[in-house]
């Protein structure tokens, strides 16, 4: 595979594009080239230290750093505003936004000036009130600056914000976090970058502002003369003092877009095209020890364990998900349903994070349906854990505790024991991308339960795993679920995991519960299709007639025990119970239909084999390889495939 941006030996650009392509880059360069050129570099150091200059130059970084400082405090917010808050009104915003970048400087400067000068809107008033003039004085180029650098910052801010996903900061929040924590704490971290970007573009913007400083400003030695203003008297009386300042301009500038490339430019770094740090080749293996020490607790680990208490749960939720889901503490539910049945949306009522659906909430005997997520205690385990990238796998099991208030040594004590019980102890200074996916999984269950939850929610939490860390992550869930003294709800789609971790099993379809009730129940008479086609089972709805089933693909089922006719019912068949024949069977199957193979897989130690037929639905049959090989079987060959009536179950709807 090629990398991107590699080209390939022997290919040329074409020249109707290669040629205006170059002509552009030399138009861009030469007049670069020209101060470089057109310098006196035996007088360069003069020029540069002169007076005028350094005064200049001290006056710029002063007026450069305060409009920073301003775009930091007011353009921060208003990126975060753009990026995550929908509002009536926000594409005018970002327009008020951007008209500074394609404003004529100069006309900035005189609405500048009708604003803030003293026959302007605001000037009076801040005269008389406060005694502040800002045209003519240091603070009107504070505010010069300000105005045309500040939609750098929050142009670079809002497009982090934007590619970093909600997760992490819906995750915080679940934790216990309030809003402004979770800003601070996890957002402005992981958009770092994007900040060091936009204020570096900033800063380099504001040092260079010429049109809106002199218009709003003027031009006063010492006072707001800065430096571009400079370089604008000196070409009057010094040309060559003025491209030795222009120099030393061109130089601040090329230094920021050097030191941002890949972050403005566009140039991928090594970094960002990994999507993560290094990883040590070391922290991606399951430890021994952890494997032995996961399944029981330590025995110093005791005061990790939950505080005694027993919350319930009644949810009636309505929208998009409509159900009544109650169940009592300890409780673990299965939530499973095709993608679209609404188990995503249900979670994400509970946790308080979408408008798709409300749900009516009680946890314990409390209401908490006024509360804001970050109250609610409600432990929400992504699919991916989304653990913090920037925390060590301590801090990020600390983190609910010390959003909560706990002090930092007893949330720090209280996390490694839960990292402890969890067998990742011996991991907790390690970053995340220095954990191996079972690791993941393990600190980010950590996490959850040290944030002392009335209600913990997993969203599918082992399906990134491969099967041999899924069984001892499963296995560790199962021990430490069996202590939580809230109810847990786990999205899933592996049956295995529906069955061995939890105590009921919710199926949803179009936002509704069809079925809750024990997994051995739902094994056995499961009333969704998509069910027992997880199941491993083959599953027809269709209708009850005096002949058997008639079946919505088509076709006639015939069953020991059929119910009423006009009956809505599935019918279920093991794949096992479904023998393959090259010629049309005699003696008692009820049910035969000829068909042809279409696919052949393995399972375990048997194949399953995909029949489809024009006088009955798909189904699958699970034989020996050695049968296999008797039939002849292959893609395209015709069989002949019965079910016997005894061994159809028929679940009515």
């Amino acid at each position: 595979m090629k990398r991107a941006g590699v080209r390939t030996p022997g290919a040329r650009p074409p020249l109707a594009l290669a040629v205006p392509a170059l002509l552009a880059v030399a138009f861009l360069a030469l007049p670069l080239v020209g101060i470089l050129a057109r310098t006196e570099w035996g007088e360069l150091a003069d020029h540069l230290t002169s007076p005028g200059t350094v005064q200049a130059l001290k006056l710029s970084l002063l007026v450069s750093f305060w409009a920073l400082g301003l775009s930091l405090l007011l353009g921060v917010p208003l990126a975060w505003l753009l990026a995550r808050v929908p509002f009536p009104g926000k594409a005018f915003v970002r327009s008020l936004v951007l008209l500074p970048m394609v404003l004529p400087p100069t006309v900035g400067g005189v609405a500048l000036l009708l604003a803030f000068g003293r026959r302007g809107l605001l000037g009076p008033w801040l005269e008389g009130t406060f005694g502040i003039t800002l045209p003519f004085h240091t603070s009107g180029a504070v505010l010069a600056a300000t105005f045309v650098a500040m939609p750098f910052l929050v142009i670079s801010l809002e497009g982090a914000l934007a590619g970093l996903r909600p997760r992490y900061e819906e995750t915080a929040a679940s934790l216990g976090a309030s809003p402004v924590r979770v800003f601070f704490t996890v957002t402005l971290p992981m958009v770092a970058p994007g900040v060091l970007a936009g204020a570096a573009l900033t800063w380099a913007r504001a040092l260079g502002e010429f049109g809106a400083t002199i218009t709003f400003a003027g031009n006063l030695p010492g006072t707001t003369q800065t430096l571009p203003l400079q370089v604008y008297l000196l070409l009057q009386d010094e040309p060559e003092a003025a491209t030795s300042v222009s120099l030393l301009l061109l130089a601040i500038a090329m230094g920021v877009l050097i030191a941002l490339r890949g972050r403005w430019t566009g140039t991928p770094s090594a970094e960002r095209r990994s999507g993560a740090p290094a990883e040590d080749p070391a922290a991606v293996e399951e430890s021994p020890a952890a494997e032995s020490t996961a399944a029981e607790p330590p025995s110093g680990a005791g005061s990790a364990a939950p505080s005694g208490g027993r919350w319930s749960l009644h949810a009636d939720v309505t929208g998009f998900t409509v159900l009544t889901l109650g169940a009592d503490p300890g409780t673990t539910i299965a939530v499973v349903g095709p993608n679209g049945a609404g188990k995503t949306t249900l979670l994400r009522a509970l946790l308080g994070l979408t408008p798709r659906a409300h749900a009516e909430l009680r946890l314990g005997g409390e209401d908490v349906t006024a509360q804001p997520p970050h109250r609610r205690r409600v432990a929400w385990v992504p699919q991916d854990g989304a653990l913090f990238p920037h925390l060590s796998a301590l801090a990020n099991t600390a983190y609910g505790l010390r959003a909560q208030g706990v002090p930092r040594a007893g949330a720090r004590r209280e996390a490694r024991a839960w990292l402890d019980r969890l067998g990742v102890g011996h991991l907790a200074h390690r970053r995340p991308g220095q954990l191996s996916g079972g690791q993941a999984q393990r600190v980010a269950l950590a996490r959850a339960l040290a944030a002392r939850p009335r209600l913990l929610v997993l969203d599918e939490p082992l399906a990134a795993l491969d099967q041999t860390t899924r069984a001892h992550v499963r296995h560790t869930l199962r021990t430490h679920l069996a202590g939580f003294g809230g109810v847990c709800l786990i999205v899933t789609h592996d049956p295995v995991e529906a069955v061995s971790l939890a105590d009921r099993v919710l199926v949803l379809q179009d936002g509704r519960a069809l079925q809750d009730a024990a997994p051995a129940e739902v094994a056995r008479h499961p009333r969704s299709p998509w069910v027992a086609r997880m199941l491993g089972r083959n599953a027809w709805p269709g209708t009850a007639t005096p002949d058997g089933l008639a079946l919505d693909g088509g076709g006639v089922l015939v069953a020991a025990e059929p119910p009423p006719p006009g009956t809505p019912a599935l019918a279920i068949v093991a794949p096992e119970a479904v023998s393959l024949h090259r010629e049309k069977p005699a003696g008692s199957p009820r049910n035969v239909w000829p068909g042809t193979v279409r696919e052949i897989t393995t399972s375990g130690s048997r194949l399953r084999v995909l029949v489809t037929s024009a006088e009955a639905p798909d189904l699958v049959a699970e034989i020996t390889p050695q049968a296999a090989a008797e039939l002849g079987l292959a893609e395209g060959v015709p069989v002949w495939t019965s079910v016997k009536a005894t061994e159809t179950t028929v679940v009515t709807l």
